[in-house]
């Protein structure tokens, strides 16, 4: 490698730049401007021989800038308490058993945050440093994350305050005045203490399905389904707590074929589109069950699949909305509700191998439609 430092005038400077780059391209067998996280590269001397246009990006330098440039200068990092970060770190001058500097976060000029990582390449394990390889990459993913877990943690502590407030106040009013209410006061209020359990253990449940589907660990069942008489309990659960039989059609082609899937989860994700339609929209409720193709490319074999349609006749959702639908938190109106349960729908389905859309339906309103393949059990293949 050919030491570009030892020429401090412009023309040996230019003349590194040109033939740096297209050496060091062939060495790594691809082209580093392709890289997604930012790429910067220093001599022996300390100079910059590459600065990719991920690295142009995250710090607003052109490449052209920060080639033949001292490292410091050409990305000059300062730590949280702004100290200068090369001066601090010392990669040239300091312990000779150090290889690598871990990823963490540091400041560009302007005060914008970058995480930054850093490999000292050495001929020889105590040898100089030959090369410095730092990769940036930029932290509005991470705060986008970060910005996430905290909504969700606020949006659970709101919703988590409210029901275990009326279960402290109608406990601690039970036990201290018990004698001086009637049997109908005290199952009133028991009552409401009941509902508001079934509440915070739903929370509790969609948390646990949230860190479930994040972490890739959400477990399948698959079991014979009848999915056709699963959506018949649903309704007939919501006419029995009051619903109007009429507000609900059914549609089921037959045959329908053999649904193998998780029946809680089925269940889990019936109810929440269901439940939404019945909140939110207005008129009828229709749920359509259809033969489908499974959304799977390039099955092998049997690539039929069971479709489940659920649209309603109200205002719909606006289409400004429609691919914010299955992000948390989202919510379709104000009519309560912690904006997760579509997103863990979503993720039900997708964890069958299945895919689900959102769109207007004929009269108007929301039509959701998921589509679940239905394979089998490994050990029926």
């Amino acid at each position: 490698m050919t030491v570009a430092g030892t020429s401090t005038a412009p023309e040996g400077r230019d003349a590194r730049q040109a033939s740096a780059p297209r050496h060091r391209d062939a060495d790594l067998g691809f082209d580093p401007d392709q890289l997604p996280d930012g790429l910067v590269v220093a001599d022996a001397d300390g100079r910059v021989v590459r600065f990719n246009a991920a690295a142009a990006r995250i710090t607003a330098v052109p490449a052209a800038e920060a080639l033949g440039r001292p490292l410091e200068r050409a990305l000059p990092l300062e730590d949280l308490e702004g100290r200068r970060w090369w001066q601090l770190t010392d990669p040239y001058g300091g312990l000779a058993i150090r290889v690598r500097q871990p990823e963490r976060n540091l400041l560009l000029p302007g005060g914008r945050e970058v995480l930054v990582s850093a490999r000292y390449v050495r001929d020889a394990p105590l040898g100089p440093v030959r090369s410095v390889v730092v990769s940036l990459r930029d932290t509005e993913a991470r705060r986008r994350t970060e910005r996430s877990h905290a909504e969700l943690i606020a949006t659970v502590a709101h919703e988590l305050r409210s029901p275990l407030t009326s279960v402290k106040g109608f406990t601690a009013t039970l036990l201290a005045k018990w004698e001086r209410f009637t049997d109908d006061q005290k199952r009133l209020m028991l009552e409401t203490v009941d509902a508001d359990a079934d509440r915070v253990t739903r929370l509790i449940a969609e948390l646990l399905d949230i860190s479930r589907i994040d972490s890739g660990r959400l477990e399948v069942r698959r079991q014979p389904v009848d999915i056709g008489a699963a959506v018949s309990r649903h309704i007939q659960a919501y006419v029995a707590a009051g619903q109007p039989a009429d507000r609900f059609l059914l549609r089921v082609e037959q045959p329908l074929p053999a649904l193998w899937a998780d029946p809680d989860k089925i269940d889990q994700v019936l109810s929440n589109l269901i439940e939404n339609a019945v909140r939110h929209g207005a008129g009828t409720v229709t749920i359509d069950v259809t033969r489908s193709v499974s959304p799977r490319e390039g099955e092998d074999g049997d690539n039929t699949a069971t479709s489940v349609t659920v649209s309603d006749e109200g205002p719909g959702i606006p289409e400004e909305s429609m691919n914010r639908v299955f992000t948390r938190f989202w919510r379709g109106s104000k009519r309560g509700g912690t904006g997760l349960g579509l997103y863990i729908v979503k993720g039900i389905v997708e964890v069958h191998g299945g895919t689900i859309t959102v769109g207007r339906a004929p009269g108007g309103g929301a039509e959701f439609r998921f589509t679940l393949p239905v394979a089998a059990p490994a050990y029926l293949a």
